[in-house]
């Protein structure tokens, strides 16, 4: 026999040995599902509560008040100021953490040919007005004046040509002009007695005053010039930012020299809020709607703030059932309930800002009646 084949054969006896072994070894344990002693010992083993972490849960007194994760906010919410046209920042005219008024200047963008534009119409406008003014005024009395002394001087100019042509016409029957003499004679009495006629025409204008036409077509160039300046106004106005309400610049968004594009997905430039008072919005779940109130005493705890609690009360509750605003980490919450926004108004918040996330717990309506 060769070395190679009895080597397979002592090969094959080992393996049918392990087999055999390892099926006498399960027969011998029992069933599988007969715990281990080891796996009892563990079971009946307690934790010490220092070795345990830190539980990020708040613990509460008692268990029938309402509670929802919420968020600090600023009377009436956060507002997101925009620029409502496209341009380059010049300059940014507040600081984050600063209390401004309503209209106050917030950003400012560069406005170099709005501001030329403006002057221009601004100018022409001037003059409108001016020429609307004279026309409402009529002429000035030394205007008057002169206009009769011309339509005078060129009536006797008239008379004086009309006395050389009939002088020149008796002359010329006895043979003292020649036929051009009178005819020169002749056509200068009727252009002087046209300008004569065109001179008290112009003369009755004056004295009469303006025309009706006249004040008219003054009038539609002011406003036309007015409107243009209003137009030109409106255009530089819109390249400053300012406030819409009282409130704390919250966020600035930008710096100076970016250049800004309107848009759904554009950042505002700046984010504000009136936070002389805060509010907490907290996600109120469907099943506890019933038990909240209007006026309902509460509580918010924080992460930040241990040993503290901030007390409030109910002033504001949603009208529509919504999905959670807020997400923890814990595996065990429930992320397909609907909530229904509650909102709490603090006595004193301070410490908190806008956005920290905390923990809202209100009195429910049953107990807050009771204690009235």
């Amino acid at each position: 026999m060769s070395v190679k084949r009895r080597w397979g054969l002592w090969l094959g006896a080992i393996v049918f040995l392990v087999m055999v072994a390892s099926i006498a070894r399960s027969w011998l344990a029992g069933p599988s599902t007969a715990p281990r002693a080891s796996d009892q010992a563990e079971g009946t083993r307690t934790a010490s509560a220092a070795a345990c972490s830190p539980d990020e849960r708040v613990s509460v007194e008692s268990a029938a008040l309402v509670a929802g994760n919420g968020v600090i906010e600023p009377r009436d919410r956060e507002t997101k100021v925009a620029s409502t046209v496209a341009g380059r920042i010049a300059a940014i005219a507040v600081k984050e953490g600063q209390f401004v008024t309503r209209s106050t200047l917030l950003v400012q963008l560069e406005d170099g040919p709005e501001r030329a534009a403006l002057q221009a119409a601004e100018g022409e406008l001037r003059a409108s007005q001016a020429d609307y003014e004279k026309t409402m005024r009529g002429q000035r009395k030394e205007d008057i004046e002169a206009a009769v002394g011309d339509a005078e001087a060129a009536k006797a100019r008239a008379a004086q040509s009309r006395e050389a042509y009939e002088r020149t016409a008796h002359a010329a029957e006895g043979g003292a002009a020649t036929p051009d003499e009178l005819d020169h004679a002749s056509r200068q009495a009727e252009i002087d007695k046209r300008t004569g006629e065109a001179t008290e025409a112009r003369r009755r204008a004056v004295v009469a005053g303006s025309r009706y036409e006249d004040i008219l077509a003054a009038r539609a160039r002011m406003q036309t010039t007015a409107a243009r300046r209003d137009q030109a106004k409106e255009v530089l106005e819109r390249l400053a930012v300012r406030a819409p309400l009282d409130g704390e610049i919250l966020q600035l968004k930008y710096r100076s020299g970016e250049y800004i594009t309107p848009g759904a997905n554009q950042d505002p430039l700046v984010v504000m809020g009136d936070t002389r008072r805060l509010r907490v919005r907290v996600d109120v779940d469907e099943r506890d709607v019933g038990r909240v109130s209007l006026d309902a005493k509460g509580f918010v705890t924080a992460d930040a703030y241990t040993d503290r609690r901030f007390p409030g009360k109910v002033v504001e509750i949603g009208r529509r059932m919504g999905r959670k605003n807020f997400r923890t980490d814990d595996p065990t919450e429930r992320i397909d309930t609907k909530i229904l926004e509650v909102v709490l108004e603090l006595d004193d918040p301070t410490g908190l800002v806008p956005g920290l996330r905390v923990t809202g717990y209100i009195q429910p309506a049953a107990t807050h009646e009771t204690s009235h």
